[in-house]
């Protein structure tokens, strides 16, 4: 799910926010900034969403929805959980303390993202849930697009060294 699972929006953020500080310039560490600040938004976007979406359902309606066991520990509050009701976990944060690893780390994410949000789509028959999903979905594409330019910037920057050191 897009809320808490590996490739949902809570991961994305604070993967993107943490990675910022080891970036080698100020206008990747920017990007990171900018992208994460988003993926939190989303996140809202995403939680408003599925409260809009389940807070006038009654038990037998979640039941029939298969959120049975959902619903008995948590009632209508939303959770980090991925789309099994598997709990978030900081697992799902991937770092690795070199930008261009990192960088293509979240193009991958972006990658996956947005294929979730396909998969999503697929079982829309909300107007505005469809509209929200689609909207979430091109962000991905912008976000994997922006990541893969500073990969690029970066890549040029260590490569053309003829000496190689990490500043």
């Amino acid at each position: 799910m897009k809320y808490g699972g590996p490739d949902g929006e809570l991961a994305a953020s604070l993967r993107y926010l943490n990675q910022r500080y080891t970036m080698p310039n100020n206008k990747t560490k920017a990007l990171l900034t900018d992208i994460g600040t988003e993926e939190l938004a989303h996140m809202e976007m995403v939680a408003a969403m599925v409260y809009q979406l389940i807070k006038d359902a009654t038990p037998q309606q979640i039941k029939d929805a298969g959120m049975d066991t959902y619903y008995v520990d948590r009632g209508k509050d939303l959770f980090y959980v991925d789309a099994n009701g598997n709990p978030w976990t900081a697992a799902y944060i991937a770092a690795k303390g070199d930008p261009i690893a990192n960088l293509t780390e979240n193009m991958d994410a972006e990658q996956k993202a947005r294929a979730t949000y396909n998969h999503l789509l697929d079982f829309s028959d909300d107007p505005g849930a469809t509209d929200t999903l689609r909207y979430l979905r091109e962000r991905e594409v912008v976000h994997f697009q922006r990541f893969g330019e500073a990969l690029t910037e970066i890549q040029d920057s260590f490569f053309s060294r003829k000496v190689f050191y990490k500043d």
